[in-house]
């Protein structure tokens, strides 16, 4: 039994017996046991066996209602997520919101909203009290997910937008929901909704995810989970990019010439609109050419992008690669790609801090 406290949060896909079992029922459900066998590699007897301690725990349940009528035989019982027992609750605390939100066991949300971001006490504050909308479901798990210095194992924050300074945002979040939780970097919390809450069932070896909307951040994931350095996240802030018309420099910053205040200054500069693809070009140039720069260093199976930044041209993504085709120099072609989580990636970014020890260890969170 867990009892309440500060947990680091696992982002990874879980690879126990049991994670294995539940995986495979989250991605593939409604799903017998025989294709649980042919998706995961354990045998017959010990998918029985997770199968039986997860339905005791109530995480999946069985659908009789799914059973084909038509079929020849004894009919096999396809078998769900439970999505009416537990939920968790997490928020995402950006420089100016906060995301609020309750998920089921499947990562689906239940409620959301957008609160002006406040102090840790006011915002745990919020979040418990949406949680009490949901008392007829037991709660498994608190998840936060922050910019800035996150400490994982105390769950102290230190985000300088905010001039917050060693916040126990953790303890806060533990007090206020009478449960264990964990506190993450955003970015990398981001990632880990890619890795476990999109619904595939495998993932490349590697990869590469970007946000850029007002403040910039990359994480990486290898081998199923999302890299996670002892002293924090690094930044990449400070990538030294050539802005053109953003800046007056004939170099910048990464993170000084993507927001909505260096494009206003541009805009006021050359006297055009912030909004104009000139602008727009030249941000999604900037951008291309900062992930060709990483994709070199570490050259991923796959790269996925998130933010305002790279979402805003009128022309999607194509710019932005376009411009990163041109820049790196490695010759195998790979296509960047938006987060499945649009517009929603923060409150997703939450849910997966949640879930993640759920989907680690989920009868002994139960």
């Amino acid at each position: 039994m867990i009892g309440s406290g500060v947990v680091p949060a696992s982002l990874r896909i879980g690879t126990g017996p049991t994670a294995a079992v539940l995986h495979a029922v989250r991605v593939h459900g409604p799903v017998t046991r025989d294709q649980i066998v042919a998706a995961v590699d354990l045998s017959p007897a010990t998918v029985n066996r997770q199968v039986n301690a997860l339905l005791e725990a109530r995480i999946v349940t069985e659908r009789p209602d799914l059973v084909d009528p038509g079929a020849i035989g004894r009919p096999k019982l396809p078998l769900t997520l439970d999505r009416d027992h537990y939920c968790v609750a997490g928020m995402h605390i950006g420089a100016r919101r906060t995301a609020l939100v309750i998920a089921d066991l499947r990562g689906r949300t239940l409620y959301s909203h957008a609160v002006r971001t406040s102090d840790v006490a006011d915002l745990c504050g919020q979040l418990a009290s949406l949680a009490d909308r949901f008392s007829g479901r037991r709660m498994l798990w608190g998840g936060a997910a922050i910019g800035g210095a996150v400490d994982a194992a105390s769950g102290v924050v230190d985000h300088p937008i905010l001039d917050w300074r060693h916040q126990p945002l953790g303890d806060e979040l533990t007090t206020a929901l009478g449960v264990p939780v964990s506190v993450a970097e955003h970015v990398q919390a981001m990632a880990a909704a890619e890795l476990i809450l999109s619904g595939a069932m495998v993932r490349g070896t590697s990869g590469l995810f970007f946000y850029a909307r007002e403040t910039v951040g990359m994480a990486m994931t290898f081998g199923g989970q999302v890299y996670q350095p002892a002293h924090g996240a690094g930044t990449i802030a400070g990538l030294t990019v050539v802005p053109g018309v953003l800046a007056e420099t004939p170099v910048a910053p990464l993170q000084s010439v993507i927001g909505s205040a260096a494009l206003t200054e541009a805009a006021a500069r050359l006297d055009i609109e912030p909004g104009s693809n000139r602008l727009a070009d030249e941000r999604a140039r900037v951008l291309g050419e900062a992930v060709a720069a990483m994709r070199d260093v570490v050259n991923p199976d796959e790269i996925v992008v998130a933010g305002d930044a790279f979402a805003a041209h009128p022309q999607g993504l194509a710019p932005v690669q376009a411009a990163f085709d041109s820049t790196t120099s490695i010759t195998r072609p790979l296509e960047i790609v938006p987060t499945c989580f649009g517009v929603h990636v923060p409150e997703a970014a939450a849910v997966a801090v949640a879930l993640s020890a759920v989907y680690m260890d989920p009868l002994a969170v139960v």
